[in-house]
């Protein structure tokens, strides 16, 4: 197909509270160079996304609060090609705006959906699940997503059920799960038709515009009452009037999980959704003793297991501590167990009420 039909939306909108002190309201840690190789999560997705779609094509979806940093990290982009969220209402809002912004602009548009800060190492096969996706979704009324070949019965993540077809690569979505418990999850794997959610979507902008139309009406209804306005420069006015009245839900609950035409394609790249330290630690080069470290200079003696991370090339002296996180920036230090990485969260909000906003 041709590349002008090719179109991509970027994610770009959380906070990623779980890699606190790096990721903050005020940063969050798609804008971070994470894994220290001096680009940013969001840069290096813009890299990857670029090699199939035409810069001019890509948006990035964010807070209003990152507009600046965003066209700082992206010049390649303009300032009409950060969609702007005036309120926090999930996946699905976000993801209707945009594609009603695409078809107006070209109805033939056949848009990728990715987020922001996932760890792809593989961009060569990436692309090609990518053109292969646009293919089949230029060609047929289908929403598409990417799954990922489960390689352990994972709590964390949504699981696709997929229907057992040998000859097909790209196969019907029977059901999906979010988060199971271990033995469910471990039954899943059993069964060989199941792949985790990998949050990464593709399809026409009139397939799922159409979508929105069948399963969310009454979203569907309240953003196309400003298709006359989009991409003018009352955009804005339309968004910041009606943004916050659109139902707070995901793209998964809205769409995927009420349609009947959703397909999944088994990825053949590595992916790691980097949601957590532990996450990063999984997927950095690690030292004998299996510690991953970021900028900084370590000196270890009697350490294992640890996630060490400096803003800047710190000396970091590290004896008889096993299995943390260790986090040195600027004005916070963080020496937390990696067990209860998930308990990141829970904690900024007592960080926040004893200290104030300013650290978290």
């Amino acid at each position: 197909m041709e590349n002008s039909n090719k179109y991509a939306v970027i994610m770009a909108g959380g906070i990623g509270s779980r890699f606190w002190p790096v990721s903050t309201a005020a940063f969050p840690k798609q804008f971070h160079d994470m894994l220290g190789t001096g680009e940013s999560l969001l840069q290096r997705t813009f890299s990857r996304v670029n090699k199939v779609v035409p810069s001019s094509n890509i948006y990035i979806l964010t807070n209003e609060n990152y507009l600046n940093i965003t066209l700082e990290q992206i010049p390649e982009i303009s300032k009409e090609q950060v969609v702007l969220e005036p309120a926090m209402r999930n996946t699905a809002p976000c993801i209707l705006l945009a594609a009603l912004k695409i078809h107006k602009n070209n109805k033939n548009a056949v848009m990728l959906v990715a987020p922001s800060d996932h760890w792809i190492e593989d961009e060569a096969a990436f692309a090609s699940d990518l053109e292969l996706c646009f293919k089949t979704c230029s060609e047929k009324n289908i929403l598409m997503t990417l799954g990922i070949e489960p390689t352990f019965p994972n709590t964390g993540y949504g699981y696709i059920e997929a229907e057992k077809q040998l000859d097909s690569d790209i196969k019907k979505v029977r059901q999906f799960t979010e988060k199971p418990d271990y033995e469910t999850a471990r039954s899943f794997l059993n069964q060989g038709n199941y792949l985790w959610n990998a949050g990464i979507f593709i399809w026409s902008v009139h397939s799922i515009t159409e979508s929105f139309a069948e399963n969310m009406p009454g979203m569907h209804s309240l953003f196309s009452e400003g298709t006359a306005v989009l991409n003018t420069s009352e955009e804005k006015k339309f968004i910041a009037e009606n943004y916050a009245r659109a139902e707070n839900i995901s793209i998964d609950y809205g769409i995927l999980e009420k349609a009947d035409n959703v397909y999944v394609k088994k990825a053949s790249f590595d992916w790691n959704d980097l949601g957590t330290w532990g996450a990063l630690h999984e997927k950095l080069n690690k030292d004998t003793e299996e510690n991953a470290i970021v900028r900084a200079k370590t000196h270890l003696v009697d350490a294992s297991g640890n996630m060490i991370f400096t803003s800047g090339k710190k000396l970091v002296v590290v004896d008889g501590i096993n299995n943390y996180i260790i986090v040195d920036k600027e004005d916070v230090l963080l020496l937390f167990p990696k067990e209860k990485e998930q308990e990141i969260k829970s904690l900024l909000s007592e960080i926040s009420e004893k200290f104030g906003k300013n650290f978290t």
